[in-house]
């Protein structure tokens, strides 16, 4: 894809310079725009594919809309990159993700344009509702769009905050449903099919095209539309309508790349009082033929040719730790009959999708709904079945609940695979997996461990199998440490056990994680600079290895810590507490993320940042002597 000149793309700066544009203008810019995400994708990765199937959305939002007064929430922040480049920030893009550059997502603090923050999917109804319903308690004459992906409707919030806001009729809020038939990878479950079988309605349509155009020049036919539309569409779909089950007026399905047809209902609806929704059909990876054909792989593909679509990689023969994960699972799930996987809406994403190949009657997609993939799971263990929930990290925030109430409380063997652990890099703060060792360290019945190397992982899994018990094995994004691990034999490992990886005199290390490979290579720096340390690998959050700690509370009086997590109620914090509490006179220094949000950069760049890179425990170990 060659570069060119932008005739449209540069003239506009703001939402205003959008609504000067006629609407076969409009079009063309967004063909400008579309072109110009792609070229800096390329160069700079991000979320391609979401935000190419969302770009004449976008546009017709902000060209009938009033924006910034009138609020727009996205769901996904995925969805959002056609909107920040609109709301001008079109050469700060170039920047999107970098360190010091702007966010991937949608933050209130970066714009005003961006009403609502957005990392994790199926807020967007619920947020909306509080801002139209403060308009309405204000008396303020304000509009409020929520723009949800078919995937996130899988999520229980959305429909809690749909079933609250249809009870509030008078309340104005528009929910534009962005049915592109994907999360990240394909839509799974009863949802897809409904909406499928709605957008796929002739008679339906047919009548919906010829509605459309006759309010077109007929604004007063609108009043008809409030009178008529639950009983036309449950007479033509023979069906009761979902979303008017919750009392809002159903619109659609319109196509989400015809511009000009997207201002025209757009329009229509901004006359219309009360909870309403519009179903949009895209194509996500639209206009860039590789991301169409292979929508999964282009959600987030990495550097690119855009000329050509080859995918940009290093290729250094490292595996990724979620492969580890993904074979592994599959050798255990060949082992043992009891062994299925849970993974929310993430199967490529973990690599789950390997034991859907292999076996999908023993993989359970369940939709982006992580609270009710660890109950299911739950409900799995008691039933005799050994479940491997796979959920990211920052996606385990949010069935916290469940963990404890459903699994912990119960000691139900449920095996909780927490990919992302740490900081993960270029999404920022609302995808870090800073907090799981601190909010699982504290969990009664919770084994929680975290590997060394991918060696280490495939035996963690096999060992959380063997246990019998509610078990967390969590680990980083990206590749491991080239460990060879493909065809070992299994190991078991003891429980609450850690190792001495190195001897040492001065002073001890203590680590948790993948990140014990860094302090490895720092604590031979420091050897060569004449301090000689004792780096201990932990292994396991909880239990901790009390008989380790005391090994070393008795032997050295300066003691680091390193973890890729949060210091509050971390490891850290909890190896100092054990050694007051048996009184053991050693100074502690705990490095990791501190008390405060991180921002978006590389995992290199953060890690020197929050002071736990190679160059930062250096610098601990030889202040300390």
């Amino acid at each position: 894809m060659e570069k060119r000149e932008y005739n449209w793309l540069d003239r506009v700066d703001s939402p205003r310079d959008l609504k000067r544009l006629s609407l076969d203008e409009l079009r063309l810019y967004c063909d400008e725009l579309r072109h110009y995400i792609i070229e800096q994708c390329a160069v700079n990765p991000g979320h391609l594919a979401s935000s190419l199937g969302a770009v004449e959305l976008a546009a017709a939002i902000h060209y009938v809309f009033d924006t910034p007064d009138d609020r727009l929430v996205w769901d996904v922040g995925h969805q959002a990159y056609a909107h920040k480049i609109i709301t001008g920030r079109r050469e700060a893009f170039r920047t999107n993700r970098k360190l010091g550059g702007i966010s991937g997502f949608p933050r209130i603090a970066e714009s005003p344009y961006d009403a609502f923050g957005g990392g994790h999917s199926s807020v967007s109804i619920s947020a909306a509702f509080g801002m139209a319903k403060a308009a309405e308690l204000r008396g303020e004459k304000r509009q409020v769009i929520a723009v949800i992906g078919d995937g996130a409707m899988t999520g229980g919030l959305a429909f809690e905050g749909m079933n609250n806001a249809g009870a509030s009729r008078k309340t104005n809020m528009l929910v534009v449903l962005n049915d592109n038939n994907m999360a990240i990878d394909q839509a799974t479950g009863a949802l897809k099919s409904y909406l499928l079988h709605i957008s796929t309605s002739k008679r339906y349509n047919a009548f919906k095209n010829r509605l459309w155009r006759w309010f077109a020049h007929v604004p007063p036919l609108l009043t008809l539309c409030r009178r008529a539309g639950n009983a036309v569409k449950h007479g033509l779909l023979q069906k009761s309508n979902l979303f008017e089950s919750f009392n809002f007026r159903y619109f659609g399905p319109v196509d989400g790349h015809d511009v000009r047809a997207l201002v025209t209902v757009l329009r229509a609806l901004k006359e219309i009082d009360g909870p309403k929704l519009l179903h949009v059909m895209t194509v996500k990876g639209k206009g860039y033929s590789p991301a169409e054909h292979n929508q999964c792989e282009w959600h987030a593909p990495g550097r690119f040719n855009p000329e050509t679509g080859e995918r940009i990689a290093s290729a250094d023969g490292r595996d990724r730790y979620q492969d580890v994960f993904g074979q592994t699972l599959v050798d255990l799930a060949r082992l043992d009959r009891r062994v299925v996987g849970i993974t929310p809406a993430m199967p490529s994403g973990c690599s789950m999708n390997l034991l859907l190949r292999a076996m999908p009657e023993r993989c359970f997609d369940v939709g982006i709904a992580e609270g009710h993939a660890v109950t299911f799971s739950a409900g799995l263990a008691a039933a005799g079945i050994v479940p491997f929930c796979n959920i990211y990290s920052t996606f385990m925030q949010r069935a916290f609940d469940n963990v404890i109430h459903d699994v912990a409380i119960q000691r139900l063997p449920v095996v909780l695979c927490l990919d992302r652990g740490g900081l993960v890099g270029e999404d920022g703060a609302t995808h870090h997996g800073a907090f799981d060792l601190a909010y699982f360290g504290c969990i009664p019945n919770l084994t929680v461990a975290s590997p060394l190397d991918e060696r280490e992982l495939r035996n963690l899994l096999y060992t959380a199998l063997q246990s019998g018990v509610p078990f967390v094995v969590r680990y980083p994004r990206g590749k491991g440490e080239g460990t060879a691990w493909r065809d070992e034999a299994f190991e078991r490992l003891p429980i609450g056990r850690g190792r001495r990886l190195t001897e040492g005199d001065d002073m001890a290390v203590l680590t948790i994680g993948p990140v014990g490979n860094v302090a490895a290579r720092a604590v031979k720096r420091a050897a060569a600079e004449g301090v000689s340390a004792a780096h201990y690998d932990l292994r396991f959050a909880r239990p901790l290895d009390e008989e380790l700690l005391d090994e070393v509370g008795r032997t050295f009086r300066r003691v680091i810590t390193v973890e890729d997590g949060c210091l509050r109620g971390g490891v850290g914090e909890a190896v100092a507490a054990y050694f007051n509490a048996r009184g053991y006179d050693a100074h502690v220094t705990c490095l990791g993320i501190g008390d405060a949000w991180v921002e978006h950069g590389t995992p290199e760049q953060l890690h020197a940042l929050c002071g736990y890179d190679e160059e930062s425990i250096l610098r601990a170990l030889t202040q300390s002597v």
